[in-house]
């Protein structure tokens, strides 16, 4: 191996802060920051009340015990990730790689959270080493799985893996018990079929609440003994040769809009042609998208729900037509927008066979909107790469838009400890975003 590592338990418990260049740590603070943004919005959702109530109910009084996100009750830890997870992903705002068509983060912090809110003398540098060994994991897993499987997976199929290994070096298992935890992981993943979650929106989503029960239930097995078939995504692949080499989570893309990630080229091309236009909604006599294949599949042209509103390419265009933006308010309760809703229904999808032909390293969308006037304007462009980064001051407005339900002072000072060249106590951050807005 070309790596300083000999294989990946090496990595799992040998990398140190010491180990992390400048800006793979800063990273690692911007997808700490989003996803925390992300979660505060999502706790509005009917699913996060939900999959939060139930963690409670069924594990609430656990010996192993964690902390709900912007909650505050305690429920037995693989319970907690599995809510917290589900908070996260209830708002598909947070952060993925495009490789892996999903997202490592949405599982990732939950399992970071399950197991470092037990242990008191830690550091906030700490939890983000962890973080980072759960993304540069998952992420592998989820280029190997993608690459290797017949069936477009869910997120939860591979990002449980690095809930596991987190999990693993924050236990310090012995080698051979964390090898038998990412087997136990990769085993009982939930390799849910994407594409009928993106037929039929529900609450089910990216599954990442399921991996990151998985993830954390595998490494506490594995603790006790438990046993697992080997994980073969972690098993004699190049993509696993690079650990600490080529750092995975730097290529994480930043969502600006709480849809679907395939929904936003036309919403950036719409809201372009928009302002550059000074188009108003009412004006507009129809619209036609032309897409990569997938994205046209986010058809749904009246969602009932939230989940339908965020897997809805019409719905998002149509919504940041009429606002002007796009934000998680537009996306909670779609039936009282009946602006929105009248205009989604003149939005046309045509799938393109070469935007399709460079899914998913490209994700192109073409907008043509045709005005009541005769007059028609279109734009193409490419979203979602990270050789253009969202900047930093974009990412912290973003979650100052997400962290409007805390107080401004909390809010501000959720990110001041993130960011703080000082070694924090973690428990500073913790009561900070566990205790209810």
């Amino acid at each position: 191996m070309n790596s300083q590592y000999s294989g990946i338990t090496d990595f799992i418990h040998g990398i140190s802060g010491q180990d992390l260049p400048a800006n793979v740590l800063h990273q690692a603070r911007r997808c700490l920051l989003d996803l925390i943004g992300v979660a505060v919005a999502g706790t509005a959702t009917p699913l996060s009340r939900i999959i939060r109530d139930h963690a409670y109910h069924q594990a609430g009084g656990s010996a192993q015990s964690s902390r709900l996100l912007f909650d505050g009750r305690r429920v037995g830890a693989s319970y907690a990730a599995l809510a917290n997870a589900g908070t996260i992903d209830s708002m598909d705002g947070h952060d993925g790689h495009r490789l892996v068509k999903g997202h490592a983060g949405a599982a990732a912090l939950p399992a970071v959270l399950a197991f470092v809110d037990q242990r008191s003398l830690t550091t906030v540098e700490n939890l983000l080493v962890g973080l980072i060994v759960a993304y540069e994991v998952s992420l592998r897993a989820g280029i190997v799985l993608h690459r290797t499987a017949a069936d477009y997976h869910s997120s939860g199929a591979w990002n449980a893996l690095g809930a596991a290994a987190v999990g693993a070096r924050i236990l310090r298992l012995s080698p051979e018990a964390t090898r038998h935890a990412l087997g136990i992981a990769e085993y009982s993943a939930p390799r849910a079929p994407m594409m009928r979650t993106i037929e039929h929106p529900t609450m089910v989503k990216d599954s990442s609440a399921w991996g990151a029960q998985a993830g954390v239930d595998a490494a506490y097995l594995a603790a006790g003994g438990f046993t697992g078939a080997p994980a073969e995504l972690m098993e004699e692949h190049p993509e696993i040769d690079d650990l600490g080499q080529r750092w995975r989570i730097t290529e994480q893309y930043f969502k600006i809009y709480p849809v679907c990630r395939w929904a936003h080229p036309a919403v950036q091309a719409g809201l372009s042609i928009r302002a550059n236009q000074l188009i108003q909604a009412d004006q507009i006599h129809e619209v036609e998208v032309t897409t990569f294949a997938a994205a046209a599949r986010l058809h749904t042209t009246a969602p009932q729900n939230t989940e339908q509103a965020q897997y809805s390419l019409p719905y998002a265009l149509a919504a940041a037509l009429v606002h002007g933006k796009l934000t998680p308010e537009n996306v909670l309760h779609p039936t009282t927008d009946a602006n929105v809703l009248r205009l989604s229904q003149k939005i046309r999808l045509i799938p393109s066979a070469d935007m399709t032909a460079e899914f998913p390293a490209q994700r192109r969308a073409k907008v043509l909107i045709t005005l009541k006037s005769g007059h028609s304007y279109s734009l193409e462009t490419t979203d979602g790469n990270p050789e253009v980064p969202v900047s930093d001051a974009t990412l912290h407005e973003k979650y100052r838009q997400n962290t409007q339900m805390l107080d401004r002072r909390r809010s501000q000072a959720i990110s001041d400890v993130i960011f703080s060249d000082v070694a924090t106590p973690l428990n500073e951050l913790m009561d900070l975003i566990t205790e209810p807005p």
